[in-house]
C-alpha cells in the first residue's frame, strides 16, 4: 500500500469538481463487521473514517485471505503487524483506491462529502517506501512507473459534481446513531458514533 496521502489540489471555484466522478462499489458490512468496527478504540475508529477504511473495497487478488493473513502474521515486520492489529479491516494492506465511504456521508452528511468539498479525489504520488525491519525508510521507490495515480473517490452513492452548500453543518452529538443507509439506495449502513467502547474507557492510544 501507497502510505503517501496527498489531496488533489486547489478546489475549483464554485465547489465544481475538476474530475469526472469514478463510481466503484461500495461495500455494506455484515452485522459481524459491524461488531468489529464497534470494538475498535476510539481514536482508531476516528483514524480509519479519516482515512475510509471503515469499509474497505480490496481489489481482485491472486492470493486468498487465508493466504494473506498468513504472510502478515508471519512475513510483516512487528512494526506494520502492531498498526495493522489497531484497525478494524487492517491498515497497511489498503491502496487508494480500495478505500471506501468518507466520515461525513458515514454521518448522513452527503452535502458535505469530502470529495465533494475538495473538487476532487486524494490521489497517491505513486511513491512508496522501503523500510527495514524497525519501520525506518531506507529508500524510495516508484509504485507506478506510467505516472497512473492510485485514486480514492468516497463510494457513497451521493452526487459530487454540484457545488458545495453554502453555510456550516449541522453538529452531530456523540450520542447520535446513524443506522438508515448513507446517501442514496443501496449505500453502506451507518455505524454508530460512540464515546468508546467498554474496554477502552479513560484508555489513550495512539493513532498509529
Amino acid at each position: 500500500m501507497n502510505e503517501t496521502r496527498r489531496a488533489a489540489g486547489p478546489r475549483p471555484e464554485a465547489g465544481l469538481l475538476a474530475h469526472p466522478v469514478i463510481r466503484r462499489p461500495q461495500r455494506t458490512l455484515t452485522p459481524e463487521e459491524r461488531e468489529i468496527v464497534r470494538g475498535v478504540s476510539n481514536l482508531n475508529f476516528q483514524g480509519a473514517l479519516i482515512m475510509g477504511i471503515v469499509d474497505p473495497v480490496p481489489n481482485p487478488s491472486p492470493m486468498e485471505e487465508v493466504e494473506g493473513a498468513w504472510v502478515r502474521e508471519q512475513v510483516w515486520p512487528a512494526y506494520l503487524q502492531k498498526i495493522e492489529r489497531k484497525y478494524p479491516f487492517g491498515f497497511a494492506r489498503w491502496a487508494m483506491c480500495e478505500r471506501g465511504t468518507c466520515w461525513n456521508c458515514w454521518s448522513g452528511r452527503c452535502d458535505l462529502c469530502v470529495h465533494r468539498q475538495e473538487g476532487g479525489p486524494h490521489l497517491d504520488g505513486n511513491i512508496d517506501w522501503v523500510r527495514d525491519t524497525r519501520g525506518r525508510c531506507v529508500a524510495q521507490f516508484i509504485v507506478r512507473p506510467g505516472g497512473e495515480p492510485c485514486v480514492w473517490w468516497c463510494r457513497c452513492a451521493c452526487p459530487k459534481s454540484e457545488p458545495t452548500p453554502e453555510g456550516p453543518a449541522a453538529p452531530i452529538g456523540d450520542e447520535a446513531v446513524r443506522e438508515e443507509p448513507a446517501g442514496a439506495a443501496g449505500a453502506s449502513p451507518g455505524i454508530r458514533r460512540r464515546q468508546g467502547s467498554p474496554d477502552s474507557a479513560g484508555a489513550q492510544y495512539a493513532l498509529f
